[in-house]
């Protein structure tokens, strides 16, 4: 069971995460959908919800759907700074945090620290 649950389809932001992870000690469950993001939502009770909104994978409909169904867990998003509108649907959509990818990069021991056992 994994810790943190990641949507993300980004080969090498994934290699950092991974790396990130394995020094603080947290264990990491990545998807690169939405769909794949619910399903393994509902199957692992993560303790922490991180998503790359710039995924191809209908990142925010998924963020919507965990939202309407009462998803407990802190969800933490990360776009580029310049999507100010797409941040604000992420807040709509439930993300207790929606940081520019630059400040969720310099904080990403920290942010994972959140979900250690």
């Amino acid at each position: 069971m994994a810790d943190v649950l990641v949507l993300i389809d980004d080969l090498f932001f994934q290699a950092k995460l991974t790396e990130t992870a394995r020094h603080v000690g947290v264990a990491l469950e990545m998807v690169s959908t939405g769909e794949a993001l619910l399903s393994a939502a509902a199957a692992n009770s993560p303790k922490l919800v991180l998503v790359d909104l710039n995924a191809r994978g209908g990142s925010l409909e998924a963020l919507e759907r965990l939202h309407q169904a009462g998803n407990p867990v802190p969800v933490i998003a990360f776009l580029s700074h310049v999507q100010v509108e797409l941040a604000e649907r992420a807040r709509a959509a439930g993300c207790q945090q929606v940081l520019p990818r630059s400040k969720f990069t310099a904080e990403l021991a920290a942010i994972l620290r959140q979900a250690k056992p």
